[in-house]
């Protein structure tokens, strides 16, 4: 399996990061992305990801952080991705929910974002909460003047923004929040998004699936993802886990290459 979605530096690991290491090895995880959140982050995030041959990462400005680097530059973000251990550009996007940083901030961002992985080739990973319209527009404007692979990360949009993406050539991963009970629209939109585009994730430390809920998040969980994806597909789990792991390595094809 390929948890494509890891967020390993900071508090939540501190103390036993080799341990969560070693059990998620032992449920089947052979790869593990480990995600940056912030500019000033990438050097612990990398290091972990150095230091470990099952693990890669990305470098971005999530949008909740994008008031803190108005001076991001597609520069800084194409320099921080020549390491052969950066496999993906961001987390980026657009969240409106908690306002934390102003949507000119988010937008100026999520475009610098874009033009970094344009010249890089590298997938660009999305995350969205209430901005479906905005997001499928900028998606598709920034497409329009040059080509990129937009990853829909850890989805709970609608299914027009789904299917605006993977009109785009882009992917949808999907994290624990599918195996909720209360999540019935996210597994509706899941429901039409084909197989051959779909990636696991866990999101962790957060988001812990059933039937580990209430518990810190990680990358063992992950085969629980697996399964309710296996259950709304009606498609056997070792199945599913062949499809999505040979669907990541085909977006994070840097991954592939080595």
């Amino acid at each position: 399996m390929f948890d494509t979605h890891v967020n390993l530096h900071g508090e939540p690991y501190e103390e036993d990061l080799q341990d969560v290491l070693a059990r998620a090895r032992e449920s089947g995880v052979q790869r593990m992305l480990a995600i940056c959140d912030r500019l000033d982050n990438f050097p612990a995030v990398l290091r972990i990801a150095e230091a470990q041959p099952d693990i890669w990462c990305s470098i971005g400005v999530h949008p909740h952080h994008s008031k803190d680097f108005t001076d991001l530059t597609v520069d800084a973000l194409v320099e921080g991705a020549k390491s052969a251990k950066v496999v993906a550009i961001g987390e980026t996007g657009l969240d409106f929910h908690y306002g934390y940083s102003p949507e000119d901030a988010q937008v100026k961002s999520l475009k610098t974002h874009i033009e970094a992985a344009r010249q890089t080739d590298l997938p660009l990973i999305l995350h969205t909460r209430e901005a479906d319209d905005m997001m499928g527009d900028i998606l598709e404007e920034e497409f329009a003047r040059g080509e990129f692979v937009p990853l829909l990360h850890c989805y709970t949009g609608g299914l027009r923004l789904a299917q605006r993406g993977l009109a785009l050539g882009g992917f949808v991963s999907v994290s624990g929040i599918l195996s909720f009970k209360s999540a019935r629209e996210v597994r509706a939109v899941i429901a039409e998004v084909p197989m051959e585009r779909i990636i696991l994730e866990t999101d962790c430390p957060y988001l812990a699936p059933v039937p580990m809920r209430g518990r810190r998040n990680e990358p063992s969980y992950l085969r629980h993802v697996a399964e309710a994806l296996a259950t709304l597909k009606d498609i056997p789990v070792d199945e599913v886990i062949a499809m999505t792991d040979e669907n990541a390595q085909r977006l994070f094809s840097k991954v592939r290459a080595k």
